[in-house]
């Protein structure tokens, strides 16, 4: 005589686990994984020593070019890229202490050192300002992907400058992750930071 066969019941602990497994979304892709963009420099750096790209490995890196005579879009992108690092900061502390913030001069003729050392202070005490000859900012910004143009010069003498205004969050490989959302303010900039760096 042939016994019923009683459906097989799961332990509820591995129901649970393969239910999981089966909802479990693949970890999202960074939006500017295999981007051509970063590369080594040599710049010079808040105290006049030489600052190299490399220098940062193992380090998340905040990436931002522009000039410490910008009259609005620059304080302003730097302000709310610095305003959202610290908020990350204060809420994740070990993390936030991967992060290195770099701003990167495309007007080398007036940002000296101690110019952009006054400007990064402005904003942050962990931003490191880096100038240097404009061969050297040219080739730097060219492996960031950055357009800048020197403008007209005014009646006074002064000038403005052309730019991209780009806010880059690179991994501890040196890699391109995400560009930080400046223009949404700092609690977007602090969300951004919050997905990626781990």
């Amino acid at each position: 005589m042939n016994q019923p066969v009683m459906p097989y019941k799961f332990p509820a602990a591995l129901a649970a686990l393969l239910l999981t497994a089966c909802n479990a979304q693949p970890a999202e892709e960074p939006p500017l994984a295999g981007a051509a963009l970063g590369g080594d420099f040599t710049l010079t750096g808040e105290d006049n020593s030489q600052v190299s790209w490399s220098d940062f490995a193992g380090k998340y890196r905040i990436v931002y070019f522009g000039y410490a005579f910008c009259p609005d879009v620059c304080p302003t992108d730097v302000q709310r890229a610095m305003a959202g690092l610290k908020q990350f900061e204060a809420s994740e502390p070990e993390l936030g202490a991967q992060i290195q913030p770099l701003f990167v001069t495309i007007d080398p003729d007036r940002d000296t050192p101690q110019v952009v050392a006054e400007f990064t202070d402005a904003f942050h005490p962990r931003l490191i300002g880096l100038t240097g000859s404009p061969e050297e900012v040219k080739a730097a910004a060219d492996k960031f992907a950055v357009y800048y143009a020197r403008g007209a010069d005014s009646e006074a003498g002064g000038y403005l400058m052309d730019h991209s205004n780009i806010t880059y969050l690179f991994g501890p490989a040196g890699d391109p992750i995400a560009m930080l959302p400046t223009d949404e303010g700092p609690d977007a900039v602090a969300a951004e930071l919050a997905k990626w760096v781990r």
